[in-house]
């Protein structure tokens, strides 16, 4: 792009077209259009538009020959504005709740009829779970994260993944349909998801929904502990501080973070990688109750 945007006269005519395109990014803009909207010759203006999608940072619809700026064009401007991936952003969110509880947190993330396990920070009591490390999934709907999640997403997609899912969650040997959707119905009620499901004995947690803008359940915070360490007395307050970080991170999650699509590759795994294999305990310490 820089022989043309020389010859053209620069960096600022490429960003006047660039404006001039964000103005008509809905319906699209021809380059008469877009000409008369920046000042430039229809010439000069094609020139600058065909380097920028040779540049992918404006498409063409081959049909109506309309452009407009890609999807490359607002990825690149959502990392200026949020560097951090999702593990990044939650990190001290997760440090600051094991602090502050003195337990095991959890960051689980949606990926497809899944929840994958993306970052913990333990606490000092040994825990059981169903991810059992990071990187390890669970089925939507088995274990407190993976519930959270399942019970606020968009009601189209909660009822794809509760009929995907349904055989997947029976193989844990509590769950029918109506138990599970009895389950959503409660979490989405209260708000979280916990405490003790007696699915894993003697183990208890509680997990908050992360909301994307669009209020759709992208990942959770859950807390890991054993059951005595989980009363009546002390859940309000574990709640409570679970949804204050969640409701803080919601606002700053970069829509287009690869980590949201592709959580697995983003630890350096395979997508089957750490599949958990119900009544299968694998090393009996840290990560969340689901």
């Amino acid at each position: 792009m820089e022989a043309a945007s020389t010859a053209t006269g620069g960096v600022p005519r490429v960003f006047a077209v660039i404006r001039a395109l964000s103005a008509v990014q809905a319906e699209g803009g021809r380059v008469t259009q877009l000409a008369r909207a920046v000042g430039l010759t229809q010439g000069t203006t094609h020139r600058l538009l065909q380097s920028l999608v040779a540049e992918g940072m404006v498409e063409q619809d081959e049909r109506s020959k309309l452009y407009r700026l890609s999807m490359d064009f607002f990825s690149l401007a959502a990392k200026a504005g949020n560097p951090g991936d999702l593990r990044s952003l939650c990190r001290p969110a997760l440090l600051r709740l094991c602090a502050s509880l003195g337990d095991s947190i959890f960051l689980l993330v949606r990926s497809g009829f899944d929840a994958v396990c993306l970052d913990r920070s333990e606490g000092p009591f040994p825990i059981r779970s169903f991810t059992g490390d990071i990187g390890g999934r669970v089925a939507l709907g088995v274990g407190q994260g993976a519930l959270a999640i399942l019970a606020f997403l968009p009601e189209a997609e909660r009822e794809e993944v509760i009929r995907f899912n349904l055989s997947r969650v029976r193989e844990y040997g509590v769950f029918d349909e109506v138990y599970l959707r009895t389950e959503i119905e409660r979490v989405r009620q209260l708000g979280y998801a916990g405490r003790n499901t007696g699915l894993l004995e003697g183990m208890a947690g509680v997990a908050v929904p992360i909301c994307d803008r669009e209020g759709r359940a992208v990942a959770a915070l859950s807390v890991g502990t054993i059951s005595a360490r989980l009363n009546d007395d002390r859940l309000p307050t574990v709640v409570e501080l679970l949804k204050r970080e969640a409701a803080a991170i919601g606002p700053k999650i970069n829509p287009f973070d690869a980590t949201l699509r592709r959580p697995a590759q983003s630890l350096g795994i395979g997508t089957s990688a750490q599949r958990v294999v119900p009544g299968v305990d694998r090393g009996g310490v840290s990560d969340p109750l689901g």
